[in-house]
């Protein structure tokens, strides 16, 4: 039991320490691996060596995944799905993941006229921090594998239904219910070519670098992102034999006038879709290039009800980068909002764009995380 053959994979490979700054590192078991796919394609994976190595290793440590789970599985392509805010068209994946998460929030703060309101400001940070919580509360309620649960996707990001839930706001924190229908560590990038082609893709192994299981001589560590299934019987998201949990990890576009326009993500579990959206506004109502809207102080609010059947009571916590003014913080306050400020937890963007006039491409990356945007 405990954690074996991380230093097998990690340490020994490197004379039993991790590199230093500008060492090479070297992993000759995850190296073997990459040849057997590439030799194999994924069948290797899922149904050859490999994927009984992964079944023993799993069941001698008391899990139950077994090979017959490995064989079974199956990927797919999933259709995106968009809303329109204020003429630039937002695309997300739909369920199990977050992303229409940020396209409900849109739809919400559309409804309101940010030509007249400061970035930054009290104003900006409570409307924002409402519509998250009505979206949030709707995430908790409805988001699962689309294969087990009726997930009314399309009334989720209507307009009509954006408008119903816009009205519950008011001048102060509020606390919502879902609303009624009727049906660890991440890693984030974005390349394109000079054909046109763009790709927003992201992963993560949940909980840092995963599950710590690492089965042995195949030099990588299994996620656990089983970890946000609800256990509570009866709800949407519920533990079920071949079910894919709600995942947080929500790649995004955006295009203009039907034509590629941005490929960009933001790191950060539950914040993900609250960067979406202040990454899109950044742009779209406050006229910030696309390194300005990366760089731009954030701010997360947490609290409210998981899809893991988790609810905490009352309004939540703002939290605050120190770029966003103490006088926004006093208004929040003012409007009853529980105000905290922390490090770390603000997520990491990466974008690229594309300009049609001079048909070049600008690139984004961002300070709070590793990253870099580089042309070749």
């Amino acid at each position: 039991m405990g954690f074996p053959n991380i230093k097998e994979t990690y340490l020994d490979q490197n004379n039993g320490r991790m590199p230093g700054e500008g060492e090479i590192y070297r992993n000759p078991f995850l190296a073997e691996t990459y040849r057997k796919i590439a030799a194999g394609g994924r069948d290797e994976f899922y149904k050859g060596e490999i994927a009984r190595i992964i079944a023993a290793f799993v069941q001698e440590q008391g899990g139950f995944l077994s090979y017959e789970d490995m064989t079974s599985h199956r990927s797919e392509w999933v259709e995106p799905v968009s809303v329109n805010y204020r003429g630039f068209d937002v695309w997300e994946l739909p369920p199990s993941g977050q992303g229409i998460t940020a396209l409900q929030m849109l739809n919400i703060l559309e409804g309101f006229d940010f030509s007249a309101i400061e970035f930054g400001s009290a104003e900006h940070l409570h409307l924002f921090t409402e519509a998250k919580k009505l979206a949030f509360e709707d995430r908790a309620k409805y988001f699962a594998d689309m294969d087990f649960a009726d997930v009314p996707v399309e009334e989720l990001i209507s307009k009509n239904y954006a408008a119903e839930r816009r009205i519950l706001i008011g001048g102060r924190a509020g606390s919502y219910s879902a609303g009624e229908i009727s049906v660890n560590e991440t890693i984030y990038l974005t390349v394109a070519d000079k054909g046109g082609n763009m790709v927003s893709l992201i992963q993560s192994n949940f909980r840092g670098m995963g599950s710590g299981m690492v089965p042995p001589k195949l030099g990588f560590m299994l996620q656990d992102r089983g970890e946000l299934f609800s256990l509570k019987r009866g709800q949407a998201n519920t533990y079920e034999p071949g079910k894919r949990p709600f995942h947080t990890i929500i790649p995004t576009f955006i295009t203009k006038d039907g034509a590629p326009y941005i490929s960009f993500g933001v790191m950060g579990g539950d914040f993900q879709p609250q960067g979406h959206v202040q990454i899109v506004m950044n742009i779209v109502d406050f006229g910030m290039n696309l390194q300005e809207a990366g760089d731009a102080p954030r701010w997360e609010h947490t609290g409210g009800s998981t899809p893991m059947g988790v609810t905490d009571a009352g309004t939540g916590q703002v939290n605050v980068e120190s770029g966003i003014p103490y006088e926004t913080v006093r208004g929040l306050m003012d409007r009853g909002h529980k105000v905290g400020f922390d490090r770390g937890v603000y997520g990491g963007y990466q974008a690229i764009m594309w300009d049609r006039v001079n048909k070049v491409y600008h690139g984004a990356s961002e300070s709070r995380k590793d990253g870099q945007a580089a042309g070749y």
